[in-house]
């Protein structure tokens, strides 16, 4: 007989703590209606208390999201359990989610208390959150460097106490596979009533061990493992949700385990998140990196042509990955675009087909051959986490060896277009300068400018170029993303994308965005060509 594991998505709240990365109310949205065709069993949508934000987006996925269990994070502590239950109560099944550090390094150090201090609190806020709800798990933060003991008492406390599942994190990253599956299998046998509930592991990638960590747990019986989609989280990241699911579907003889993700949305889940975190997947990464079912090994390509299982252990069309070369062109309908489309899983109507198809006859002006890739990047473009305040109308740039490269950029704003024109240390810099004395914002800084060749056409010259850069305003991150076949082009709607959400996000009324305003510049930390 085969056993269930649940999956249980923590990309929008631990994968958001990843430095740089920071969604709005909108990307949360988006990320986890996905989350929701993916099929995952429960979302942990946020951390209520932590901020106004992080609640309206807890709150809005509660009410909006239906299917999987939605979460909330919380402290051990009243305040912390009303404000989750608070943000969660219109969730079709709401889960309140506890955490307390029980290592003697953390009750020291970081708690200033003692064990049966924090036994008596963990105790305290499992039956608070059950009094609202009959979906409580209780997190021990750092179990896996606490002492077995103590940790075995209060899972046994927050049990009898009415937790519904219980979660072995390993925090910081410190186990090792075949120790952590023989801590699951102690817990499990030395704790009363554990065969009563849920037991989950969280393992962080400090040592590039979490998903080796966490399968070992499900072979010792784990049943609930706590992932991110890319490996999105704290310092190193988490579990990937992809390589944990695929593993136990490509392993199952080994593992006799199976969850009820819907395999065809992993790749199409991975692209969103990537593009709304501005985390790109390293081409080798395992499952859904670019590289991982490309063969340039001569022996590798002749072993797949004659057999594809020689040295491809998962079909990539499982996992929803386009396989299709169908070429479209200057010369493909409406109705062969959007037909198109759905088969790679989007389905756009109305508005935003109409403005993709636009951009698709605009692209094939410029590139005779239109991939299944440049339509993957082209439908990016119809995601919108913010109001376009500001519109590219038009950009002239002079640029050269012997000259001072200049911009000029036209934006259209309310039906009026302004234009303004300034120099720069190169193209995409006068034209971010020319941005700047339009929309006269204040104290915006850009940190990270990335330029990535989304596909490729004839000799490479005719390739979609992706830009990502990433600003920071009132210490918020703000990503923005262009694509074009011209890289400055591309660089000026992604500065403008990211100029847009803050605008959008900080609340700015037309009134606060003077025309003196000018931006403080900081050299990129990071600007990487692929």
């Amino acid at each position: 007989m085969t056993d269930r594991v649940f999956i249980f998505d923590t990309t929008l709240r631990d994968g958001e703590q990843s430095p740089g990365v920071s969604f709005n109310i909108q990307e949360k949205l988006e990320i986890a209606r996905q989350l929701a065709r993916l099929n995952v069993d429960i979302i942990e949508a946020g951390f209520p208390i932590a901020s106004p934000g992080d609640f309206a987006a807890v709150q809005a996925i509660a009410r909006e999201v239906r299917g999987p269990v939605i979460a909330g994070l919380c402290r051990a502590n009243p305040v912390d359990i009303d404000r989750a239950w608070e943000a969660l109560q219109e969730a079709e099944h709401p889960r309140i989610h506890i955490v307390i550090a029980t290592s003697d390094l953390h009750i020291k150090h970081k708690l200033q208390k003692t064990r049966p201090e924090v036994l008596e609190l963990a105790v305290a806020a499992v039956k608070q959150a059950r009094g609202y709800t009959g979906d409580v798990e209780f997190s021990a933060e750092d179990a896996s460097r606490s002492d077995l003991a103590y940790l075995c008492e209060v899972l046994e406390a927050t049990i009898e106490a009415g937790a519904t599942t219980v979660n072995i994190p390993d925090t910081v990253g410190y186990a090792v596979p075949q120790e952590f599956g023989e801590f699951i299998t102690q817990i499990r046998s030395r704790t009363k009533g554990i065969d009563q509930v849920v037991v989950s592991v969280h393992c962080h990638n400090d040592l590039g061990l979490a998903v080796a960590n966490s399968l070992a747990a499900v072979k010792s019986g784990a049943q609930q493992v706590e992932c991110a989609v890319n490996g999105l989280g704290e310092r190193a990241g988490n579990a990937s949700l992809e390589e944990i699911v695929m593993g136990l579907y490509t392993r199952q003889s080994y593992f006799n385990k199976e969850t009820g993700i819907k395999y065809d949305e992993i790749y199409r889940t991975s692209k969103l998140v990537s593009l709304l975190s501005g985390m790109a997947v390293q081409a080798n990464k395992a499952v859904i990196g670019k590289n991982a079912f490309l063969h340039a090994s001569g022996i590798h390509q002749d072993g797949v042509l004659k057999e594809r299982s020689t040295y491809e252990i998962m079909n990539p069309q499982l996992i929803g990955l386009p396989q299709s070369n169908i070429v479209l062109g200057k010369l493909s309908g409406r109705h062969a675009f959007r037909e198109r489309l759905a088969e790679l899983g989007h389905m756009l109507d109305g508005d935003q087909l109409n403005q993709a198809f636009e951009r698709f006859k605009a692209l094939t002006d410029r590139k005779k051959e239109i991939t299944d890739r440049d339509l993957e990047a082209l439908v990016k473009n119809e995601i919108k986490s913010a109001p376009e305040l500001y519109q590219l109308e038009y950009l002239h740039i002079s640029s050269g060896t012997t000259v001072v490269p200049t911009a000029t950029v036209g934006l259209k704003r309310n039906g009026s277009t302004q234009e303004e024109a300034a120099c720069g240390d190169g193209p995409v810099d006068a034209a971010l300068r020319a941005i700047d004395k339009i929309t006269g914002l204040r104290d915006i800084n850009l940190s990270e400018y990335t330029i990535s060749a989304v596909t490729g056409g004839k000799d490479g010259k005719d390739a979609l170029g992706e830009v990502t850069a990433r600003v920071e305003y009132g210490g918020r991150p703000f990503i923005g993303r262009g694509l074009s076949t011209d890289v400055v082009e591309a660089s000026v709607k992604a500065y403008l994308n990211a100029v847009n959400k803050v605008i959008y996000e900080s609340g700015l009324a037309t009134d606060d965005l003077g025309v003196s305003g000018k931006r403080r510049r900081g050299r990129p930390r990071k600007r990487s060509e692929k």
